[in-house]
């Protein structure tokens, strides 16, 4: 009865917490245009013109790979519906079904059910935005690939590589695999969907690629981590830049932003270096290693970027609960850590997007140094922690085998 009664309490409080979040989504109290208006008109313009088997390139928006497409598409599967509604409906469902993974994966003997509530109660403190983005979608792929990896690893390389084609980043969730056959079986599932989806999206539709020349010139978004440093010079006249609105976002342009963007560029380089660093070094995996160094990995790179969209928590989100899925997490800290900056970046977008963020007020520049500041704090705690846990020294690790 008390696992009935969890069950139904986990029920009613999603279903309230959706239906909250649609509400907002529908009422421009809570949510303005600028929220729902990447679904209204960049994602429906980019509809219309995948009908006609073209890849929008000559949008510079446009700046995912070819899987991508598919999901933008997919409000014909309720035809019933308007686009806005269809997906926004499908949205709602991957919602769902990312819930229903982490509740199942919980029930194994090592399980726990932290990832499925830190879910459940953190992804309504952003609002609308996640039901205005298709990151939703990204991530249940994301969190798909996970919780098939220790069992399944061919089926989870084969869903990383489609969330690849989708958005790129799910890839990374193959970087803790253990080595061996399961890391050589995923490695090589993902290719081959890669491979597989890529020619089946060539054959179908013209300019697949074209959305590779959209990505390299975008510059430092207001919200990154670059741009906060700018906001906070701009704050006290050390800076005189100003914000554009371009590629699809509020950018910096001015001196020193090119010098900013080709250090985040350098960041992440040098991220992607120590992660490799650390899969060669680690001598000690436990069932939640493939979690932790996913959550990392993201983490990392989402920090160095140029872009931090709002939408971005949603992946860590995803990821920070599918490591309190299994006891044996070493990321348990860090996913408190991003509750908090997620309630913040709510207040970021869409709170205080227009008066203060882009205003470049104290108390937006305070919010978004402040969140920023937690990110990069986290993303660095979060690879100690995962390093300490699974790279020890020979002699200890000759100790506890004997």
């Amino acid at each position: 009865m008390r696992g009935r009664g969890a069950l139904l309490g986990i029920a009613g409080f999603w279903l309230a917490s959706r239906a909250a979040m649609l509400w907002m989504l529908v009422n421009d109290f809570f949510s303005s245009n600028v929220v729902r208006v990447e679904i209204t008109a960049t994602y429906h313009n980019w509809y219309n013109v995948l009908v006609t088997w073209t890849m929008p390139h000559n949008d510079i928006m446009w700046q995912y790979p070819p899987a991508a497409a598919a999901i933008f598409l997919s409000p014909d599967l309720l035809p019933f519906l308007t686009y806005f509604q269809a997906f926004v409906a499908l949205t709602v469902l991957c919602d769902a079904v990312v819930l229903l993974g982490l509740m199942r994966v919980a029930r194994r003997s090592d399980g726990s059910m932290a990832g499925a509530v830190l879910w459940l109660v953190t992804l309504p403190m952003l609002m609308a935005t996640p039901f205005a983005r298709y990151d939703v979608q990204v991530t249940l792929l994301a969190v798909a690939s996970l919780l098939c990896l220790r069992h399944r690893p061919k089926l989870g390389g084969v869903i990383a590589g489609i969330g690849a084609m989708v958005k790129v980043w799910p890839l990374l969730t193959l970087l803790g695999t253990p080595r061996g056959k399961s890391t050589r079986e995923a490695l090589v599932a993902a290719a081959l969907s890669c491979v597989a989806l890529l020619a089946v999206f060539a054959a179908l539709f013209r300019d697949t690629l074209g959305f590779l020349g959209n990505q390299g010139d975008r510059g430092v978004q207001v919200e990154s981590l670059g741009g906060s440093a700018l906001m906070a010079a701009r704050l006290v006249h050390l800076w005189p830049g100003k914000i554009n609105f371009q590629y699809g976002a509020f950018e910096y342009v001015g001196p020193y932003v090119s010098s900013i963007a080709r250090a985040s560029l350098a960041l992440t380089v040098i991220g992607f270096l120590l992660l490799l660093l650390w899969r060669v070094k680690a001598n000690r995996w436990s069932p939640a290693t493939p979690f932790d160094a996913a959550l990392c990995a993201i983490m990392v790179f989402t920090v160095t970027s140029r872009v931090i969209s709002p939408q971005y928590m949603i992946w860590l989100l995803g990821l920070a609960a599918v490591c309190l899925t299994s006891r044996h997490t070493t990321q348990r800290p860090i996913a408190w850590l991003l509750v908090v900056a997620t309630a913040l970046t709510s207040l970021i977008f869409p709170v205080w997007y227009g008066s203060d963020i882009l205003t470049n007020s104290t108390l937006g520049t305070i919010l978004l140094c402040a969140r920023n500041g937690l990110l990069l704090y986290a993303t660095v705690w979060s690879g100690v922690r995962l390093w300490k846990a699974t790279v020890l020294p020979k002699d200890s690790l000759a100790a506890q085998s004997a």
